[in-house]
C-alpha cells in the first residue's frame, strides 16, 4: 500500500525553493558566461551547486544524527521474489520483495535492494526467511541484516513466514505536487535573476555604422554598411550592387580599411553583396595578411572561371575565400548551383 502524500512544512518547501533557485541560476550563469565570454560568470555557474551541496550537507548533520539515534526494529522476512541486476564487480545488486513479519504487528510487503557477493547468490531463494531491520516510522527503508545475531539466525532457520497480500506493499510517501511547484518556481526565478543582472551584456545590439560612398565610375549611388567587432568585421553593399561590379570590391575594402585596422586578417570571405573578415588574435602566431593586398580586380574573372569549369546550372551563388597558407596568399572561388559546385584558385602573381 502506498502511503499518503507527505504534507511538507515550511522548512521543506523553502529548501525546495532554494534548490530550484540554485539549479536555475547555475545553469543560466553557465550559459551566460559562454555567451558573453566571461570566465568569472561561467565559474560562478559551476561554484553555485558545489557551494550549495556543501551547505546542504552541513545543514543535514543534525537530522542524520537524529536518524542514527533511532533504534531500528528487527523482524523476520520471507523472500517473495528476487531479481539480480548487472554489475562489473563481485557484488550483485539483488532486488528483493519481502514479506516482513514484525512481532505484535501486521505483516506487510516491502521492496529493497541487497548487495550480495556473486559466490553467495545461490543461497538466496524464493521462500527463504531472512532477518531485516527498519526504522519504526519508516518501514519502506527495510534492509537485510547480512550477519544477524545467533538468536535471530536460529529463529530465521526455524520460523515459517506466511506471505502477505501484494496490496500491503509499503513505499516511500510521495512528496506531493506542492514541492514540485516550489522547485519549478525557484528554478525560474533563479534563471530570471541571472538574466536580469546581465541583460545589458546579453541583449545590447552591436554598434552599426553606415557610411555612404559615391562612385565616379557609376551613374547609380553606392551605399555600404559596415559592422565591426573586436574579432571580425563585415561590409555590405546596397541591394542594387554586386561586389563583382567593376571596382566595387576595391571600394568596399577601402571603406572597411577606413574604419578598422585590416592589416592583421586571418580569413576573408567575399559574397555577392557582403565582404566578411576575421582578424587574427593578437597573441597567436597564425598566418595573417593585409586585406588591401587582395587582388580585387582579378576576382570577377576568377568567379567566371570557376563557373565555366562545370555546368552547375542556374540559379547559382558564389563565394570567394582568401587565406594565407602558409606563406602565399590563396584565393579560391566556389560557384554553387542545382547541378553541383565548381571552384577555381587564383594563381599567384
Amino acid at each position: 500500500m502506498s502511503a499518503a502524500p507527505t504534507h511538507l512544512g515550511p522548512v521543506a518547501l523553502a529548501r525546495g525553493f532554494l534548490t530550484g533557485g540554485i539549479i536555475g541560476a547555475a545553469l543560466c550563469a553557465g550559459v551566460t558566461g559562454v555567451v558573453i565570454e566571461s570566465v568569472p560568470v561561467f565559474l560562478a555557474g559551476l561554484g553555485l551547486p558545489l557551494g550549495y551541496g556543501v551547505l546542504f550537507f552541513v545543514a543535514g548533520i543534525p537530522r542524520r544524527a537524529r536518524e542514527a539515534a533511532v533504534v531500528p526494529r528487527v523482524a523476520l522476512a520471507r523472500i517473495e521474489s528476487l531479481r539480480a541486476g548487472g554489475t562489473e564487480t563481485g557484488d550483485v545488486p539483488l532486488t528483493l520483495v519481502l514479506t516482513v513479519a514484525p512481532e505484535a504487528a501486521q505483516s506487510f510487503r516491502v521492496e529493497t535492494t541487497h548487495h550480495v557477493n556473486l559466490v553467495d547468490l545461490p543461497r538466496y531463494r524464493v521462500g527463504d526467511v531472512l532477518v531485516v531491520e527498519y526504522p519504526p516510522e519508516q518501514p519502506w527503508r527495510a534492509e537485510v541484516v547480512p550477519r544477524p545475531a545467533a538468536e535471530w539466525a536460529r529463529r530465521a532457520a526455524e520460523t515459517v513466514v506466511e506471505p502477505a497480500p501484494e496490496s500491503t506493499l509499503v513505499q516511500r510517501p510521495p512528496e506531493g505536487c506542492g514541492f514540485t511547484v516550489v522547485v519549478f518556481i525557484g528554478l525560474l526565478l533563479g534563471a530570471a535573476t541571472v538574466l536580469g543582472l546581465f541583460r545589458a551584456e546579453l541583449f545590447s545590439p552591436e554598434p552599426v555604422a553606415e557610411e555612404p560612398a559615391s562612385s565616379s565610375e557609376s551613374s547609380e549611388s553606392s551605399s555600404t554598411t559596415v559592422t565591426s567587432a573586436s574579432s571580425s568585421a563585415t561590409i555590405t553593399v546596397g541591394p542594387e550592387q554586386s561586389l563583382l561590379d567593376a571596382g566595387e570590391l576595391r571600394r568596399a575594402i577601402d571603406a572597411l580599411a577606413g574604419g578598422v585596422d585590416v592589416s592583421e586578417v586571418l580569413t576573408a570571405v567575399v559574397e555577392e553583396r557582403r565582404l566578411s573578415v576575421v582578424f587574427a588574435p593578437a597573441d597567436s602566431a597564425v598566418p595573417r595578411f593585409d586585406l588591401r593586398e587582395v587582388p580585387a580586380d582579378r576576382i570577377p574573372d576568377l568567379v567566371a572561371q570557376a563557373g565555366g569549369t562545370h555546368d552547375v546550372g542556374s540559379p547559382r551563388t558564389w563565394q570567394v575565400t582568401v587565406v594565407r597558407l602558409p606563406a602565399a596568399l590563396t584565393v579560391r572561388a566556389t560557384v554553387t548551383g542545382p547541378g553541383g559546385s565548381a571552384s577555381a584558385v587564383l594563381p599567384p602573381g
